[in-house]
This record gives C-alpha cells, structure tokens and sequence, in this order.
C-alpha cells in the first residue's frame, strides 16, 4: 500500500529508462490498484511488464470493493500476485482462496505469481518445510501441468518481509529445492523445471546475488526495494548479469 498516481510516474520513469537495455530478465511490477491505469499507459512500449496485487475469483457481482481478473486484462496487466503473505496475515487468505483465485487468474489469461512461507514460529519449530509444502499442495491443486507451466512461485518466508532480514542464501535454496521437488510430484519433473521459483523477504542490491546465484532460485519478488528506482534498477541488472 504505497505510492499515489503522481509517486508511480515518478518511480517508474527513471525505472522504464534504466532498464531499456535489459534483454535476458522478466520485469515486472505490481503497483496499487489505483495506480494501474496510469502504469498501463506508461509501460506501454516498455520491456517492463504490469501485474496486480491480487484478484476476486468472480468476474463481476455485488462484491463491493473487489476487483476482478477481467477488470486487470482490461488494464493489460500480464501478471498478478496471489496469497502474498500480508494478505494470509491480515486478510484470512487461505490456501482454499488462493486456489480459488488462481483458477480466475488463468482463466482470464492472468499468469499467477503464488506466494507460499512459513513464519518466525514455524520455522522455530522445524515446521518450515511441512508449512510450504501444505500451501503448495493445497493452493494448487487440481490444476493439469498444462496450465502449471505459468506459474511462478514465491517462496518469502514472513519473518524476513518488511524486516531487513533476509533469509540466508542457504535456508532458501533449501525451501526452494523443496518447493521443486514438490512440483514434480504434482506435475511431473518437467514441468516442475519450467516453472520458475522466486525468493522474496527482505531482498536488496546488497544480497540478492547471493540468492541469484544458486540454480534453483530463478528471481526475487522485491519489495520495499522496488520503491527507490536507483536500487530496483540496480537488482535488475544484477539479475541480467546473473542470467548470463
């Protein structure tokens, strides 16, 4: 919940014009739903790519203040965040709901960005792993391996969003490597290949190679970061360097 219409354009000009060279890595960003349109229009032409930061699983009805995965392909968004940890925490997100809302994002063309992590006292109690595999097995089932392949799944472990403290290069890659296995039960190992599988909790310019750099971690879901245009662009090209 952060930027007003006239905060967006000042973030994502500088952003569109350091980025104009990136070739080899995925962009894309999420900003409030108020800001959308003017995202739409200024992304236009770009090789910066729009998502949202949720969805209702209806397309329309008497769902006050809920937007629809038809209202976000109105607004040429290509992507959308489903099950972020804020909405688990303070929202009631369930895995049954994400579920839900990640059958409408394909079903209006949307690819889902699905967060799964554990918090500080899961993972105190060794539950980390058992936590984000019930998220996955749960938010994702029923879905053939057709559609699976546009999935990007976002492994932030809660206790290192918003904090400053990431998680070390080791406990995620961890999670991530199991996160994969995961989706080779469910959809077979090649497609479990395909789907990429990003790291998001605390993620800068300082420490973000270190994630990049291990094979199965394949992006980062920036947060706070994302809000200087300098730093954003600078985890950019870290990533583009990383994909070479």
């Amino acid at each position: 919940m952060n930027t007003t219409r006239a905060e967006t354009m000042s973030l994502l000009q500088p952003l569109i014009q350091k980025t104009s060279h990136i070739r080899h890595t995925t962009m894309m960003v999420a900003p409030p739903f108020t800001n959308l349109h003017i995202a739409s229009e200024l992304l236009q032409g770009t090789n910066i790519k729009l998502g949202a930061q949720n969805l209702f699983w209806e397309e329309k009805g008497a769902y006050t203040g809920e937007i629809s995965g038809l209202m976000l392909q109105d607004l040429k968004c290509e992507y959308v965040i489903i099950g972020h940890s804020e909405r688990r925490q303070y929202f009631g997100e369930t895995d049954e709901r994400v579920n839900r809302r990640v059958h409408a994002a394909l079903k209006n063309g949307l690819l889902p960005i699905i967060c799964v992590g554990e918090t500080l006292e899961q993972r105190k109690a060794g539950a980390a792993l058992s936590v984000v595999e019930a998220q996955i097995r749960h938010g994702l089932n029923g879905f053939p391996a057709i559609q699976a392949v546009q999935f990007t799944i976002a492994y932030e472990p809660v206790w290192a969003i918003g904090t400053g403290h990431a998680a070390t290069p080791e406990d995620a890659a961890e999670v991530h490597t199991m996160i994969r296995s995961v989706l080779a039960n469910l959809f077979g190992s090649e497609t479990a290949e395909k789907i990429r599988i990003q790291y998001g909790g605390s993620a800068t310019a300082e420490n973000v190679e270190a994630f990049l750099h291990h094979p199965e971690i394949d992006g980062a879901l920036v947060g706070g970061a994302s809000l200087k245009a300098d730093m954003f662009a600078k985890i950019i090209e870290i990533a583009e360097a990383a994909a070479h």
